[in-house]
């Protein structure tokens, strides 16, 4: 629950970034805790404590709609330094 959370808390601080290097740091962070969420959640489906269904379906969300934006924004944030 915590590093779920945590990946909208930091993209919301990064928007609000004091500097381009703020804005890349925090949306590092996100990504590290998605990765995180990641492990958890294959963690729940090894250990019974959610179905393999739903466990792929929110690996298939946290990996199409969030890591793969996080990572293209933060692509894009860095070459343009």
């Amino acid at each position: 629950m915590r590093s779920g959370t945590s990946i909208g808390a930091n993209v919301s601080e990064a928007i609000e970034g004091q500097s381009r290097k703020d804005f890349i740091s925090k949306l590092s962070i996100a990504l590290k805790e998605a990765n995180e969420t990641k492990y958890w959640i294959k963690l729940l489906v090894a250990t019974g404590y959610m179905s393999e269904k739903l466990g792929v379906s929110f690996l298939n969300d946290l990996n199409e709609i969030i890591i793969k934006i996080l990572v293209s924004i933060l692509k894009t944030s860095r070459e343009k330094n």
